[in-house]
């Protein structure tokens, strides 16, 4: 299998080697980050959006090689001091000419910097101001530092994640991070756009990865009003207490995943793995253990892809559990071009899809400070080139150091 290319790009331009996407037009301002922030501007710019991160002198301590970093594909880059005495000034320069202006600092700091809402709202009233946090704005924890396993650990989601009798399961960053942080602020701040191209009037989006995750467990918190959930690990439908919903190992010690919930789908996975005595286990919480028991047992005589293929094209539900490295070469995906090779990197394509308005992998990693030129020529701001002259009203007072 081959993975899907797109047309490589020679470095950090606006780039035009590929549909613009549905939000073609529209600008976002990105105040450099790490983690959630980074992806959602990312997925802005996957459907069009121009977004311009602004970055910090020497770059974050804590980032990807950036090189290597598709979360700032199809972005350019500008590199401003916020502690310098113009810093501020030209953040809000930009800001008047943005539709959506992201940034994930601790509350509090962006005002100290001179780039909070109210300065930025104060030149451009239509402006929506996102903010992403892992605390939110505020509550007794707005100030405290945290990352995606500290943000999932109190919403109750992360203790629903592992086996009964073992720790809870880290989830990569994926669940806090950009499910719980990234998604909801996209989905804000879109939502916050339609609204101030109706109105005129822009907002605060106040984006909390504690919200967002909270939010994620809605039906969970359903079931278990209504009795349908227990409020502990590996004992529901959906948590690896169900013995025809989990993963089990291959003689290969790879892994195959179950997920045959519904009877009909149950019957077909009984027959295809050969245990047709456990037809009335579906339903029967007392045979649970000797199914699991058994599912173990046949699993473990076949390599992983032997039972791939007795599974492949039925209705099961059964699929390979691959590693990161193979899935662009799974035979679905690879026909859905679910992933694309740019700039040398393999990495997923943008989604959703569009019929209309297909987004692209434009450009790859943006480079600090490379879309200097070009920024300030397509936003008409010549006070970002180098030498340029300083405006008159700028404060020359040097910024207060606040920790970011």
């Amino acid at each position: 299998m081959t993975v899907a290319n797109t047309p490589r790009d020679p470095g950090d331009g606006p780039g035009t080697d590929g549909p613009r996407g549905p939000l073609d037009g529209v600008r976002v301002l990105e105040l450099a980050g790490i983690g959630p922030g980074p992806f959602a501007a990312m997925l802005l710019g996957d459907l069009g959006a121009d977004v311009v991160r602004v970055d910090r002198p020497g770059g974050i301590a804590v980032a990807p090689d950036p090189r290597y970093d598709v979360t700032h594909r199809n972005k350019r880059s500008v590199v401003l001091d916020l502690k310098s005495p113009d810093g501020a000034a030209r953040v809000l320069d930009l800001a008047e000419r943005a539709d959506i202006l992201i940034e994930g600092y601790r509350p509090g700091v962006a005002e100290r910097l001179g780039v909070g809402p109210g300065a930025c709202h104060a030149r451009n009233p239509r402006l929506v101001y996102g903010r992403m946090t892992g605390w939110g704005q505020d509550g007794p924890l707005a100030d405290r530092a945290g990352h995606d396993i500290s943000y999932l650990a109190p919403t109750g989601v992360l203790g629903m994640i592992g086996e009964a009798d073992r720790p809870p399961v880290v989830p990569v960053n994926l669940l806090g991070d950009f499910a719980g942080g990234s998604l909801y602020l996209v989905t804000g701040v879109l939502a916050a756009l339609h609204h101030a191209r109706a109105t005129g009037v822009g907002q605060v989006v106040d984006a909390a990865i504690v919200d967002g995750a909270a939010h994620l467990s809605a039906l969970i918190h359903g079931m278990l009003a209504g009795g349908q959930w227990q409020d502990r690990r590996g004992a529901n439908l959906l948590d690896g207490g169900c013995p025809y919903y989990g993963v089990y190992a291959c003689a290969d010690g790879r892994h195959i995943a179950v997920g045959a919930l519904e009877p009909q789908f149950y019957a077909r996975f009984l027959d295809l793995l050969g245990l047709p005595d456990f037809q009335d286990a579906h339903v029967d919480l007392a045979r649970w253990p000797a199914l699991r028991e058994a599912v173990a047992a046949r699993f473990a005589t076949r390599d992983r892809d032997e039972w791939a293929a007795v599974f492949e094209g039925s209705d099961a539900c059964v699929a390979p559990v691959l590693s990161l490295r193979e899935a662009p070469h799974h035979p679905h995906l690879a026909a859905r071009s679910t992933f694309v090779e740019h700039s040398g990197i393999v990495q997923p394509a943008p989604a959703p899809r569009f019929s209309v308005t297909p987004g692209s992998v434009r450009t790859g990693p943006a480079r600090s400070g490379s879309g200097t030129e070009d920024v300030a020529r397509d936003w008409d701001l010549p006070a970002l080139l180098p030498h340029a002259p300083a405006p008159a009203d700028i404060d020359s007072a040097p910024l207060r150091k606040a920790d970011q």
